[in-house]
This record gives structure tokens, sequence and C-alpha cells, in this order.
């Protein structure tokens, strides 16, 4: 069963070397830490911020991916989000999609946010069929927004309305085997 448990300090080093994970890493618009020390500044840094919250992604209690959500403590009660699957043996099996119905209850039902958002590289196809299975709409195109292995690559803004997500909630979870939720 999928779940999102609390960020704990024992993450760091997980986290770490799943950010370096080719198949993560290539997704991803910023430059994994250097070191893992500059890893370990960041992560502190992300932990203490209250307008930045996190979440280790569990499949069957083991982890495996991560989920943030960064903007949490502005007026504007949205927030951008971001996730990825670092366990390469979770991928593909639909954990991503059931930790995206975890999170977006978080976000809207115990958060108390109205609306979500998120950057995709466009190439990003997996990332974009997912985000717009849950609801996710597409919002604007960055041309050329980001550099990622020295080429300029375009960015697809994407947000699901709390109102949007919960007229989609339960055909989605019902869509996703019951294995993959824990039940919410």
């Amino acid at each position: 069963m999928i779940d999102l448990r609390p960020l704990l300090e024992e993450d760091s080093e997980r986290l770490f070397r799943w950010r370096r994970e080719p198949e993560v890493d290539r997704w991803m618009s910023d430059l994994p830490a250097a070191s893992l020390d500059q890893h370990r500044f960041w992560f502190d840094e992300f932990r203490a911020d209250p307008d930045r919250r996190g979440w280790i992604i569990t499949d069957d209690a083991e982890p495996a991916g991560f989920l943030t959500l960064t903007g949490v403590a502005g007026r504007h009660r949205r927030a951008s989000w971001g996730w990825y699957i670092g366990e390469p043996a979770a991928r593909g099996r639909g954990a991503g999609r059931a930790a995206q119905a975890l999170g977006l209850d978080l976000a809207f039902d115990e958060i108390g946010l109205e609306k979500v958002s998120a950057e995709v590289l466009a190439d990003n196809d997996v990332a974009l069929k997912a985000q717009a299975a849950a609801g996710f709409r597409r919002e604007g195109y960055l041309r050329e927004h980001v550099i990622k292995d020295g080429v300029r690559r375009d960015v697809v803004l994407l947000g699901i309305l709390a109102d949007e997500w919960r007229a989609r909630r339960e055909p989605l979870r019902r869509s996703l085997s019951v294995a993959h939720l824990i039940a919410a």
C-alpha cells in the first residue's frame, strides 16, 4: 500500500542518493547537491522552513519517493508541489499516482490550500499524463525556461483547484487499485 509519512532526519542520506539517480535527475530542473554536506545543509533548511513541507512516499511501509509542497505559509492559500519515485523497483507500478491522490488530500483537506501548482519539463510525458489524470490543468508554457545538461528546456505550468480535486477524488480513487492506497 502507498502512504505518505513525515520527513525524518534519517531520510537525509536517502534523499541525497535518490536525487542523484539518473532517472530522477533527468526530470528535475535544478541540480542535485554536489556533496553530502551541501545536501545536509539543504535538508536542514527545508525541514526548518515553515513555508515548505515534505513527505516520504512509502510502498508497503518501505521508502519509495519524495513529495513536497512549497509556499504553504502564504496568504493566498496556494502552493507548488513536486514529487518523484526514487526507488527504481517502485517505478511504473502506480505508486506516483497513488501518492498524488494522498498528497492532494493533504494539501486541500489538512493544510487548507485552495490551489496546487506544478512546473513540469515539457518533454516529461509520464509526469504530464499522471498529473492530468489527477485533474491538473495546463495553465501556461514557459519557453526555454530552464537549463538542463547545457540545453534550454521548456516548462509546462499546471494547476488544480480544491473544488476540482474534490470532484475528481472519488472517481480517481476508484480507478486506482485499492491495494495502492491507505484508506483515507
